[in-house]
This record gives structure tokens, C-alpha cells and sequence, in this order.
């Protein structure tokens, strides 16, 4: 097995908040990872991001000390201070992509057309707490209320609960199952219904 350099070791060290950042926002999305050289892009990017916040977080310290002193500033609390802040940094971003706070701000600004969520699939799905018809690419259909649904569109399961198969205008409800999983390659297109109130 080949020895690692210390430069290696040092960029490695130097990239770890970022790549901490980088780890929890794609733990906590449906976004798919990227390659290896976009990671290390941005592990880069958050790196420089948390860097300079530390920086902040060391004035702001350092300015309160004058009136209460925790500890000296030294490489251990600016160790502490990036392991802290990529945390917070790659909890907050995971949740406010999930949210699509950034991108509806944006939307509503005529910035931007587009979502926070890894593809429409999921931008549709998301914010919907609704019931939906599902059409099987061999005409059957199924009523029930999406609890499940995968990150890709193209692979993956959807959960039904309160399932029942639609027959014309009948629906023969599945009362003796908690739900149904459905294979995502098995359907042909989703209906989302409105409330009957919503229609007037």
C-alpha cells in the first residue's frame, strides 16, 4: 500500500469541514453525490465558506472577551470553531434545500425557475399532502395517499396508503393492508387530486 504524503495529509486536514459540510447536506437530501472531483470542488467552495465565517466567529469572540474571557484562541478552538460551523452550516443547508427556501425566494424575485429538490419528481411530491391517483402501465388504477416516494423517478418504490383499486367510478378498497408498494417503473403517470371545496 502506498504512503501518503504530509502535503496530502495537510490538503486532507485543510478540506475536512468542508467535506463534513458537503457529507451531512447529501446525508439529510435526496440530492444524488456527485463525482469525485466535483466533491473535492466543493469541499473547496465550503471549505472557503466555513473559513471565513470562523474568522467572524473569532472577532466576535475575541471582541466579547473583553468582557468574558472562555479561553484563549489558539488551533484547538479554531479546530472546534470549523468542525462547529460546517456542522451547523451542512444541517442548515440540508434542511432549507428540503424546504426549497433558497429557490422559491429566488422564484419569487424572477431570479430563478428552478427547485431546490434533486428533480421535478420531487419538487412535485414535496410540498403536496394530497391524495393521488396512480395509473399502471397495464390500466389498472389505484387511490391512496403517497407516504413513500423515491428520490429518482426512474428507479425506486412509491408507498400507498389508504389504497384502493378504481374500477370505472368504484373503488374496491384494500381494508385488510396497511398500504401497497408500487415499483415507479410499473407506473405510466400520477393524478394528484384536489379537495372537493378546492374544485369549486
Amino acid at each position: 500500500m502506498p504512503e501518503v504524503s504530509r502535503e496530502t495529509i495537510a490538503l486532507l486536514t485543510y478540506l475536512m469541514p468542508g467535506f463534513l459540510m458537503a457529507w451531512l447536506f447529501y446525508a439529510f437530501t435526496s440530492h444524488p453525490r456527485p463525482s469525485q472531483f466535483e466533491r473535492i470542488v466543493q469541499a473547496l467552495i465550503f471549505t472557503l465558506i466555513i473559513n471565513a465565517l470562523v474568522v467572524v466567529e473569532r472577532f466576535l469572540l475575541e471582541f466579547m472577551g473583553r468582557w468574558v474571557i472562555l479561553r484563549p484562541w489558539d488551533r484547538d478552538a479554531e479546530l472546534l470553531a470549523s468542525v462547529f460551523t460546517a456542522l451547523a452550516l451542512g444541517i442548515a443547508t440540508a434542511y432549507f434545500s428540503n424546504k426549497d427556501t433558497f429557490h422559491s425566494f429566488l422564484r419569487r424575485r424572477g431570479l430563478s425557475y428552478r427547485s431546490s429538490l434533486p428533480n421535478e419528481w420531487c419538487t412535485v411530491f414535496a410540498p403536496r399532502e394530497q391524495f393521488v391517483v396512480v395509473h399502471l402501465k397495464d390500466d389498472r388504477r389505484l387511490y391512496g395517499w403517497p407516504k413513500v416516494w423515491p428520490a429518482d423517478p426512474e428507479k425506486g418504490h412509491l408507498f400507498l396508503t389508504l389504497a384502493s383499486w378504481v374500477h370505472g367510478e368504484t373503488a374496491v378498497e384494500l381494508s385488510d393492508a396497511e398500504g401497497i408498494l408500487l415499483n415507479v417503473q410499473d407506473i405510466a403517470h400520477v393524478e394528484f387530486l384536489t379537495e372537493p371545496e378546492d374544485r369549486t
